[in-house]
């Protein structure tokens, strides 16, 4: 169990100030997983970005992700996706363009304090403040493994077992403090889990952004 996101973050940054690292940058999936993003950045040193990588939700379970769509419009669905309950080539097209459109504007949110950081050769460092399916995360990596970063590294506080052998094959290396077998919600691991707004997301991009000019 963490206390908050900066707990596990300390926690995480304590495993990763083991490795060896070429030109970090640490890369948080908003919202949640920008605060995780930032406290790894000025642990380690490293620059700090978002990636704007969005789930797809499921027609009468938002929470569960049936998929995910990336910052460049790559859609991942899993396994079970047409499976689910209200799953339909319109219901997808149209989930598709609801996402596309909240990237869009996190983007334009997000950029407007901080450029896109080159990941090219370089240690890239991906984050959330916890991972259930994986099917946004598997959209990130796809994403930066096609932009040739030196090594790849998942780095999260806690995540289902089942998940971690998913996204093994995806990155050079994966850290994850806890793998539950009985998951059932990220929150579930944390005292405090509340939600993350988008201006906080914003100023700790600011503050990174600031650190790292000054």
């Amino acid at each position: 169990m963490f206390r908050n996101r900066e707990d596990a973050a300390l926690q995480l940054a304590r495993r990763l100030k083991l490795l060896t690292l070429e030109d970090p940058v640490v890369l948080g999936i908003p919202r949640g997983g920008v605060v995780i993003a930032a406290v790894l950045a000025r642990e380690l040193g490293a620059e700090l970005d978002v990636v704007l990588s969005r789930k797809l939700r499921a027609p009468y379970q938002p929470e569960l992700a049936i998929g995910a769509i990336s910052e460049d419009g790559e859609v991942y669905l899993n396994a079970f996706a047409h499976q689910a309950a209200g799953v339909t080539e319109q219901y997808l097209r149209e989930e598709r363009e609801h996402q596309i459109a909240e990237i869009r504007r996190r983007g334009k949110l997000f950029r407007a304090v901080r450029p896109p950081a080159g990941v090219t050769g370089r240690s890239v460092i991906v984050t959330d403040d916890g991972i259930a399916t994986g099917a946004t995360m598997v959209a990130t990596l796809h994403v930066l493994n096609a932009q040739k970063p030196h090594e790849l590294i998942v780095a999260v506080p806690v995540a289902p077992p089942d998940t971690l052998e998913k996204l093994r094959p995806q990155c050079s290396r994966l850290e994850c403090l806890l793998a539950p077998a009985d998951f059932d919600a990220i929150s579930q691991f944390y005292g405090d889990f509340q939600q993350v707004k988008d201006e906080e997301a914003v100023r700790l991009l600011r503050e990174s952004r600031a650190r790292e000019q000054s």
